[in-house]
This record gives C-alpha cells, sequence and structure tokens, in this order.
C-alpha cells in the first residue's frame, strides 16, 4: 500500500527523479477533454479562418487595396496565434513543459511579438481610415500599396525589436522565472509591465480614439455638405458612404481588440507584477488569442465583398480563367 501510494505521489509530478519538479497539473477527466474540445476548435476555426482571409486578399487583384493590405498583415499575425500559440497552450493546460527553459522563453517573445505587431496593425489601420476620410488627396498620393508594404514591415522590425529588447533579461537567462522543473513562466516586473502597458495598449488606444473621432467627425460633416449638393456630387456621396462603413467596421475590429485584451493590463494597472502561464493566466491568455479568431467573422459579417469571396471560392468559380480579376467591391 505505501509503495502505491509513493507511486502515485511520483506520477503527480513531471519529473519523478528531480526533488525541484513541478507537479503535473490536472483537470478532471470529463472537464480536460471538454477544454481541449473547445480550445481545439478555436484553434482550428481560427486557423482556417485567417487562412481565407489571407487568400482571399491575395487571390484576388481587386482587394489588392493599401487598407486590405493592413488587414491582410492583421490576418497573418491572427494566424501565426491560431497555428503557433493556442496549439502550446492547449497542451500546457494538461501537460508539464518537457521543452526547456529555452523553448519556453522563446516561446513567450514569439507571443508578445505576434501581440505586438496586431497592436501595430490596429493603429496603421486607424490611420488609413482617418487619411481616407479626413484628407481624401493626401490619401491617394501618399498611401499606396508600396507604401503600405514598407509601413508594414518595418511595423513587424520595430514589434520585435521592442520586445526583445522589453524581454533581455529572459533571453539572456531563460527560465529565470521559473519556479520548479517542468513549468514555463514569464514575469514582467513592475516598471517593465507599466511600459508595455504604455506603448502596447495605453498609446494606441489614444492614437486610434483620437483618430476615429476625427473620422466620424469629418464624416458627418461631410453628410451634410452632400445633402446639399445631391445631383452634383452623388457618386461622392456612394464613395463617403463606402469609406464611412469600413472606418466603421475596423471601428468594430478595433473594439473587440480591447475588450480581449483589457483583463491581461489589469495587473499592471493594479500595480502588480504580470505573470504569464498557462495555469494562473489561462483565461487572460486564451482571451488575448481569441480575439484572432473574432476579427475574420467580424469581416463575414460587416464586409460583402468577404461574403462574396467567400460563395467565389465555395462554388470553385476561383478556378475558371480570369477569376482573379472578378469585380469584387
Amino acid at each position: 500500500m505505501a509503495a502505491a501510494m509513493e507511486s502515485g505521489e511520483l506520477s503527480e509530478v513531471c519529473y519523478p527523479q528531480d526533488n525541484t519538479s513541478c507537479r503535473a497539473p490536472k483537470q478532471p477527466p470529463g472537464q480536460a477533454m471538454v477544454i481541449y474540445f473547445l480550445l481545439s476548435s478555436i484553434s482550428l476555426i481560427t486557423t482556417a479562418l485567417n487562412l481565407f482571409v489571407i487568400f482571399t486578399i491575395s487571390y484576388f487583384r481587386q482587394l489588392h487595396t493599401p487598407t486590405n493590405l493592413l488587414l491582410l498583415s492583421l490576418s497573418v499575425s491572427d494566424l501565426l496565434v491560431g497555428v503557433f500559440l493556442m496549439p502550446v497552450e492547449i497542451i500546457y493546460i494538461e501537460v508539464c513543459w518537457l521543452l526547456g527553459d529555452v523553448a519556453c522563453t522563446l516561446y513567450y517573445v514569439a507571443d508578445y511579438i505576434i501581440t505586438s505587431a496586431s497592436v501595430a496593425n490596429m493603429v496603421l489601420i486607424s490611420v488609413d481610415r482617418y487619411m481616407a476620410i479626413c484628407k481624401p488627396l493626401s490619401y491617394l498620393y501618399y498611401i499606396t500599396n508600396k507604401t503600405v508594404h514598407v509601413v508594414v514591415s518595418l511595423s513587424w522590425l520595430c514589434s520585435m525589436a521592442y520586445r526583445l529588447l522589453l524581454l533581455h533579461d529572459h533571453l539572456r537567462k531563460p527560465g529565470r522565472s521559473n519556479s520548479c522543473i517542468g513549468e514555463c513562466v514569464v514575469v514582467i516586473s513592475k516598471m517593465a509591465g507599466i511600459v508595455d502597458l504604455v506603448f502596447t495598449f495605453v498609446l494606441p488606444i489614444l492614437v486610434i480614439l483620437v483618430l476615429y473621432v476625427n473620422v466620424f467627425v469629418a464624416a458627418m460633416t461631410q453628410v451634410r455638405r452632400m445633402h446639399s449638393h445631391v445631383d452634383a456630387i452623388q457618386s461622392l456621396r456612394m464613395v463617403k458612404k463606402r469609406e464611412l462603413k469600413a472606418a466603421r467596421t475596423l471601428g468594430i475590429v478595433v473594439a473587440v481588440f480591447l475588450i480581449c485584451f483589457c483583463p491581461y493590463y489589469s495587473p499592471t494597472v493594479a500595480g502588480k507584477e504580470t505573470l504569464v502561464d498557462a495555469a494562473t493566466a489561462a483565461f487572460e491568455i486564451w482571451l488575448t488569442h481569441f480575439n484572432s479568431c473574432l476579427n475574420p467573422i467580424i469581416y463575414a459579417l460587416f464586409y460583402p465583398w468577404f461574403r462574396k469571396c467567400i460563395k467565389l471560392i465555395v462554388t470553385l468559380q476561383i478556378f475558371k480563367p480570369g477569376s482573379r480579376d472578378a469585380k469584387i467591391i
């Protein structure tokens, strides 16, 4: 009996031969099955939907616009969440971290880089809508596909440099936050958390809000002006209506993003260290990741061109000659 109890105790730790081993995370079998099914489904849906968005914008030439290229960059970051981040989090819920401290640190560095790139994409999308509605002539001259390619590349590079700088202590000494072997934890200090809060959350929110307030004020002003010249600028009104609808849809994307990321930053706002691991911060981590699943759903609900692309792809019309030049918008 004593031997059985000893064997049972050993089976509860990650590395039975090591005295500093963590205890293996345990969930009731039924609950674990539900969690695995639900989170795996979210991961698969996130991957499939974002692959669809990437393929759609890349395939149809009419969708090669600056705004859609920004959506493409956002979908790439969302795809990386579904393919790379979510599966690791699913495994770590029930299993000890067996890949070592270096892989643990690199995983969280990648997580933070993808998150920062998503935030940068949100800001760029807001700038794009501001320029399109408030400064239409400058938009046509300055905001080109080539410009967007350069800016998006720079945003990814800056996100990478920023995160490597912020997490340099963890890169220099992987596993420094782990309390036992078999754990994968990153603890962000109060100072680093404040810097992260300001540059990844507060400042982007302020920029986005200021730009969108200007967008809607300018849009309402233009609508009032257009009512006095109905016949002369009917076509202009249609263009502005489309731009305003795009701004509203992207505003919803930004609002959902903020809702999903608020819980993660709550410890920093409360003046505490941010402890990130799959066990203690499961809800916060998965809420931020779930945002990557919601974005393409928002596109499907509010973008007519996205629904039209779905129809063309599902009905296999994309295999017809000249389908890339189909009129989507």
